[in-house]
């Protein structure tokens, strides 16, 4: 009569009219009169508990014992075996209780609640869903219909993705299926915990459109409109949460206006009822029941007038019954087990199990009104449809935001920028290559080590063309294609890279290894061997080619995907955007840039600190190293800050691919820039080429190293000579002045004598014992002749100076 399911507000004057119409039957049992004995149980097991045995153990004896709601009958039907009693339920629609084993007794009227669920599986399948959650009351009923429930969903391709339960308190449940984006729900739960439920829902706002409820088709109609002190939702609020949602009931009227045993049709009852009930029937619990119960009694007299006529065969009576007499009971059971009839539920009939077999009904709330759209006969796999469903977003939604995969590609604008850029950088390689191998013979050329810049433009060239597979994506080719533009990346990149760089370090390093020598003598031994200079760059190359191979072997780069925060479009609000973006990448990747990365980073430091050390130095051999220099700041710096910048922006296809290609575009502008235009302009202003073709004509060849040597050592001796003879200058200077000092002296001694009696001539000459002594000095001849160099045959005598030396060399 009360909690959570007040079926007996109905069922009760139901049961009522169904006694008097069997009472007033002379047919059925006609020296028998059927009463009740009813007790409010509130569908609470410890209730019933004490009203059961107060039934068994207070006068009459009882032949038989109808509870309502599956917890109490539960109870009930599992102690009754004890008294040999038969438990008939109008009203219990557990799966629980089909156990023959647990329940040997049990009969029901009311059909198993596993009768919703061909049901429900038979829906999912016309509306295309295979992913569903469910919410459910802890009690058995609802725990039994679930799992019968899963076992079938399953043997459809159907999944129950989220399982939610609560015991009282339904809030924590509901948050957490609107967390986990279930859309289409179904909910188990008695009418009192339903209210409880969709106060919740509208909270979380899991209604509308996007969500589908499947609820228990036995509340009230208007179980929403009830006021509940226990839940703080207006009824207009409780309206918009239900509104839409599907109800599976078994059929409990029948449809078919034909007369049932009581000779009354379905709708006759109704009216009768309705007159006893003198109240709304939605607001009646149980209202749908009524035929049931009605029905039940229906079942029991039959049974028991069946039973008193097999009785009376064996000399017994119904009277003889008793809470010990099994025979009896025995032959109740088998006359229920046999019950036919047409009741007005329908056809009432049990199964093995004594549970009804019946159809189910399929509503709608449209409008706040429940509308049958449907039925559905699980006997015979028979959907009868109305095509009469509503829906808030004129179409059944999806069960899952359906996810649509987007790749992130790059920019087209900004790759075809750069390969621009690219490509006018590669006919700028070009052009200094075929520049410098057309003036290779020239002398300057040569004394930059051509075959190094040739190197070097090579590389540039290589790390060039890298930047189009770095463009590349899905945009461009498909994804079979994507591991092959991996391996040319890194072909490319790191190829063009070792040559470029490779080239420019085994010149700064040699430069710093021949020419920072303190020691002069180890200087003029120490030559310099090309072959060296094309094996260190053979090394470096070599190396990279091991590495780049055994990667390529052991570990090969192939196409990942990365995955994205899920974006929700503004137009669709069933729809989520599934962002992705492909790298290339290896199982080990982490490992194999660290090498790489190491090592070139160890190769850009080095070679930063050899451009520093070997700032000052000049030179003749490698005549560009200071452009050398400059070229591996700016790439060394390009490099080192690009590296982890790129990896930091890896997930940002855009950014990564502006840092890397342009560092690469610009480290090789810089690279050709600095090496090779100073060499053009200095050839075209200077007509360098002009003049040595003329010299070779004249000397006829072309002055080689050893020569250029040769003119060095010159240049340095003559340095030296000419400071020697300017120290010998200034000390004749000297000596001049203190022979004139010493003349004058003389002559004012002896001015009448010009004959020294020391021996001192007028022609400035001195004389002793012995014979005359050469001339100290003679104005007349110069202290140094000349200084002559290879070239002394073509410079005359006439040339010398005493004062002067020309410093003569090539």
């Amino acid at each position: 009569m009360s909690g959570g399911w007040p079926g007996g507000q109905a069922c009760l004057p139901a049961v009522r009219m169904a006694l008097e119409d069997v009472n007033r039957r002379r047919d059925i049992l006609p020296d028998h009169e059927l009463r009740l004995i009813h007790h409010d149980s509130k569908c609470d097991p410890g209730q019933a508990t004490k009203y059961l045995y107060e039934l068994l153990y207070n006068d009459p004896i009882k032949i038989i014992l109808m509870p309502g709601c599956s917890s109490v009958s539960t109870l009930v039907a599992e102690a009754a075996r004890m008294w040999n009693l038969i438990v008939l339920s109008y009203g219990s629609s557990s799966p629980a209780l089909s156990n023959r084993q647990r329940f040997p007794t049990f009969f029901r009227t009311h059909p198993s609640a596993t009768l919703h669920n061909p049901t429900r599986v038979q829906l999912f399948k016309k509306w295309g869903w295979t992913k569903i959650a469910t919410i459910q009351q802890t009690t058995e009923v609802f725990t039994s219909t679930l799992d019968d429930l899963d076992q079938r969903v399953k043997e459809a391709g159907i999944e129950i993705t989220f399982r939610q339960s609560f015991f009282s308190d339904p809030a924590a449940p509901v948050r957490s299926l609107k967390r986990q984006d279930a859309r289409i729900i179904v909910g188990l739960f008695y009418e009192t915990e339903a209210r409880k439920v969709f106060c919740e829902v509208y909270k979380e706002k899991l209604y509308g459109k996007r969500y589908v409820w499947f609820l228990i088709g036995w509340y009230a109609d208007n179980w929403f409109r009830i006021k509940d002190p226990a839940i703080n939702c207006t009824e207009a609020e409780m309206a918009e949460a239900v509104e839409g949602h599907v109800t599976t009931e078994i059929v409990m009227l029948n449809p078919e206006n034909t007369r049932s045993i009581s000779n009354m049709t379905s709708q006759e009852f109704i009216e009768k009822l309705q007159k006893r009930l003198g109240k709304n029937p939605e607001e009646t619990g149980g209202f749908q029941e009524a035929p049931l119960a009605y029905d039940a009694i229906w079942a029991l007299a039959l049974a028991l007038n069946k039973t008193s006529a097999e009785l009376v065969k064996k000399g017994l009576r119904l009277e003889d019954f008793n809470y010990n007499n099994k025979n009896i009971t025995d032959e109740i059971y088998r006359a229920l087990n046999s019950s036919a009839f047409e009741g007005v539920s329908g056809h009432v009939v049990f199964d093995a199990s004594g549970s009804r077999m019946a159809w189910t009904l399929i509503e709608q709330l449209q409008g706040g009104v429940y509308k049958k759209i449907g039925y559905y006969d699980s006997t015979k796999d028979n959907l009868s449809w109305y095509n009469n469903d509503k829906w808030i977003g004129d179409a059944p939604p999806a069960d899952y935001t359906k996810v649509i995969t987007t790749f992130r590609f790059l920019s087209q604008k900004l790759f075809i920028s750069v390969s621009v850029l690219a490509s006018l950088g590669i006919l700028l390689a070009i052009v200094c290559l075929a520049f410098n191998i057309y003036n290779g013979h020239v002398r300057y050329i040569q004394n930059s080590q051509p075959y190094l810049n040739n190197m070097t433009a090579v590389g540039c060239t290589l790390a060039l063309a890298a930047v189009f597979p770095l463009g590349l994506d899905g945009y461009h080719i498909g994804s079979g294609l994507f591991p092959f533009v991996c391996q040319a990346r890194l072909w490319l990149l790191g190829l063009g890279f070792s040559l470029a760089y490779g080239s420019m370090f085994t010149k700064i390093w040699w430069v710093h290894t021949v020419f920072t020598k303190k020691e002069e003598k180890k200087e003029r031994r120490k030559t310099l061997e090309p072959w060296k200079l094309y094996a260190t760059v053979g090394l470096l190359v070599g190396l990279d080619v091991v590495v780049l191979a055994v990667w390529q072997i052991i570990d090969p780069l192939h196409r990942t995907i990365e995955e994205f925060t899920k974006e929700e479009p503004k137009t669709d609000i069933d729809v989520s955007i599934l962002p992705q973006l492909e790298h290339c990448s290896s199982t080990k990747m982490n490992t194999w840039l660290g090498i790489f990365y190491g090592f070139k980073g160890l190769l850009l430091l080095l070679g930063i600190f050899l451009a520093y050390e070997t700032k000052s130095v000049s030179t003749e051999k490698i005549n560009d190293h200071r452009a050398v220099g400059m070229a591996i700041y700016n790439v060394a710096v390009l490099c080192l800050i690009t590296a982890p910048v790129t990896m930091i922006l890896n997930s940002q296809q855009d950014a990564a691919f502006a840092f890397t290609s342009l560092a690469i575009v610009f480290s090789s502008y810089i690279t050709l820039v600095v090496l090779f235009v100073p060499k053009m302009r200095r050839l075209i202003t200077r007509g360098e080429w002009q003049s040595e073709q003329q010299d070779t004509m004249k000397t006829g060849s072309s002055t080689n190293n050893n020569e250029e040597e040769k003119s060095r050592l010159l240049e340095k001796e003559n340095r030296e000579l000419e400071k020697i003879i300017a120290e010998k200058e200034e000390r004749v200077s000297e000596l001049r002045q203190q022979l004139q000092d010493r003349q004058q002296l003389r002559s004012r001694r002896r001015p009448s004598n010009p004959s020294s009696r020391d021996g001192c001539a007028t022609d400035n000459h001195f004389t002793n014992a012995a014979g005359p002594v050469p001339t100290l000095y003679q104005p007349s001849l110069p202290l140094v002749r000349c200084l002559v160099s290879e070239q002394t045959d073509k410079l005359g005598r006439s040339n010398c100076d005493g004062s002067r030396v020309h410093l003569l060399y090539k």
